[in-house]
């Protein structure tokens, strides 16, 4: 006797549910299939290659099963129909999204491009110079990378241990943290208008001589600046050897700028030169106290030499450095300037090595190297190596999941492309804009509407601005950085000005005008508007010179300062005044 049929019922769910398990098996396989074609470019995730490649064993063999099944039903040729119209479609989705993105990105490319602008590295990296005229190339300078590097900018591995760092000075003791028994003292701020304490460095270098022979200390107390200065004597050789050094024309550290990964440029310089600094301008505080100004000026100017050695590096960081260590250069300046300690000739030498300063077109060079060479570079090395986009957007202290690894190969090629638009337009529209070289001035409005349009732009992320926010980090702030580096050294200029016009007349001018052209050529300006710094002669004969800053409001030169007495750059004028009488 023949069986009883199935209900419609159940048939109608038997099959949705067999269409549910094809249908979730031919995505799995053609998503397999894309990503082994798009591995066949790429040499790298070996591990999570192998983990796909046992899912796509796992889903053929499922496969087979349901073929079997689907073959005694005479489907067959139903399903192999499906399957090559559902892997079409896919692939018709990666080429359109990678058609598009690279189309997009071209025109936009091509179009600023006609304006003069350059996205390729070529534009932005430095000229080879002559080997034996590069200060980078000395033995002195290249002990700060060469445990590291080599003289090419290859990485040495393993590290080379056997080099000394004689660059990397270091005012304080090695073996001793600051939270260790004594209290590290601090310079001053010029920004502040905050002397030093020298007292505080004698104390320190005393105290220290009981638990270490790190420096050299006399049995008997000198003055304090004839202390310091014998405790920085340990560093007299290498100082005399970097200044013969710093005499040649040219300066270019060897940097890889040609590595896959541009973040992975290694910069172990610029910790060196700024340590560096920082002894020098101790060593021109106590020259300044000891009555020798002149050693205390040559301190001076190798600190700014230092500053000029990276300044052809198109790497922000390498420019945020180089303004720290102007401001280092500063306190000496200004120090001297306050107690009147500088002779006529020795400002007139000031004038002439800061007046080379331009951190505005050190500016548009760093935002150009943060287009083309780190981000240009970082998109280009995505689309040549899908995976590592997991690494980048993860935590780089913690490995990431193989599953992670295994999507990120996912994603297509234009959608690189497209996050490159994404991060090049802010910065072409707003970010190098907001800097004016002719007129020497930064915008903070239009530095502020980049912000802004990054925030709404990412406020609601998609596949082609994920990496936007990641890649454009805090340039504002750095655009910040750079005009108070030129407005300090603006500041500097003026006031050596105003120093000579007071050695020559008795007094400071009651007018900034009466300074040119005698005391200098052409009157250095605000530069945040354009407008001639604010100058006031003070009853009290000093004087007090600023600019409006970041806030653009006038407050009679008054800082702003934060909880722990630094000066705030967001808020209050950026001044030059020396400390009441």
């Amino acid at each position: 006797m023949n069986e009883e049929p199935t209900s419609f019922g159940q048939k109608t769910r038997k099959g949705s549910l067999g269409r549910v398990l094809i249908i979730a098996a031919l995505v799995a396989f053609s998503i397999g299939v894309v990503t082994i074609g798009r591995s066949l470019t790429t040499a790298e995730d070996y591990g999570a290659a192998s983990i796909l490649g046992l899912v796509i064993l796992f889903v053929l063999f499922g496969l087979l099963l349901f073929v079997r099944r689907l073959y005694r039903r005479g489907n067959f040729q139903r399903v192999g129909f499906g399957f090559a119209c559902l892997v079409t479609l896919v692939a018709l989705f990666y080429a359109e999204e990678d058609w598009r993105g690279k189309h997009d990105w071209e025109k936009f490319k091509r179009a600023w491009e006609a304006k003069g602008e350059r996205f390729d590295r070529a534009g932005v990296v430095p000229p080879a110079v002559p080997d034996n005229q590069n200060f980078a190339l000395t033995p002195v300078a290249a002990s700060s990378y060469e445990t590291v590097l080599d003289q090419n900018g290859h990485a040495v591995w393993p590290r080379n241990t056997n080099v000394i760092n004689r660059l990397r000075m270091n005012p304080y003791s090695s073996s001793q943290g600051n939270s260790g028994a004594l209290a590290w003292p601090t310079n001053g701020d010029w920004r502040a208008a905050k002397t030093s304490d020298l007292n505080a460095w004698q104390q320190y270098y005393r105290a220290l001589a009981a638990k270490t022979n790190e420096f050299p200390v006399p049995s008997q107390p000198q003055s304090p600046a004839a202390d310091v200065l014998l405790a920085l004597s340990k560093y007299d050789s290498a100082i005399q050897e970097l200044r013969q050094s710093a005499q040649l024309r040219y300066s270019r550290f060897p940097l890889e700028y040609d590595k896959d990964d541009p973040a992975a440029i290694l910069l172990p310089h610029l910790a060196a030169l700024k340590s560096c600094s920082h002894v020098l301008q101790l060593r021109a505080l106590a020259e300044l106290q000891n009555g020798q100004s002149d050693l205390a000026l040559a301190d001076i100017e190798l600190i700014l030499r230092l500053t000029d050695s990276v300044r052809t590096e198109p790497i922000l960081i390498s420019h945020l450095v180089r303004i720290a260590m102007l401001n280092i250069a500063l306190q000496p300046v200004w120090e001297g300037l306050a107690g009147h300690r500088w002779s006529d000739a020795q400002l007139a030498e000031l004038d002439r090595k800061m007046a080379g300063l331009d951190f505005i077109s050190d500016y548009r060079l760093a935002m150009r190297g943060e287009m083309a060479l780190f981000q240009g570079g970082i998109f280009e090395y995505l689309r040549h190596h899908p995976g590592q986009l997991a690494n980048l957007v993860g935590d780089s202290a913690t490995a990431v999941p193989i599953p992670a690894l295994a999507i990120s190969r996912l994603v297509p090629v234009g959608w690189f492309y497209q996050n490159q638009l994404h991060c090049a337009r802010p910065m072409v529209e707003f970010y190098l804009p907001a800097a004016d070289v002719n007129l020497g001035i930064f915008s903070p409005k239009t530095i502020q509407q980049a912000d802004a349009t990054i925030v709404a732009e990412t406020r609601q992320l998609n596949p082609c601005n994920a990496l936007e926010r990641l890649l454009l980090p805090a340039l504002g702030n750095a655009a910040k950085k750079f005009a108070q580096g030129q407005n300090a050294a603006n500041l500097a200029l003026a006031a050596t000005a105003l120093e000579r016009y007071r050695l020559a007349h008795g007094d400071y001018p009651q007018s900034f005008d009466a300074l040119t052209p005698q005391f200098i050529a052409k009157l250095p300006p605000d530069v945040i508007n354009g407008h001639p710094l604010h100058y006031q002669h003070e009853t009290d004969g000093q004087f007090v010179l600023y600019s409006v800053g970041w806030n653009e409001t006038d407050e009679d030169g008054e800082a702003s300062l934060n909880k722990s007495g630094a000066v705030d750059i967001n808020q209050g004028d950026w001044a030059w005044r020396y400390p009441t009488k």
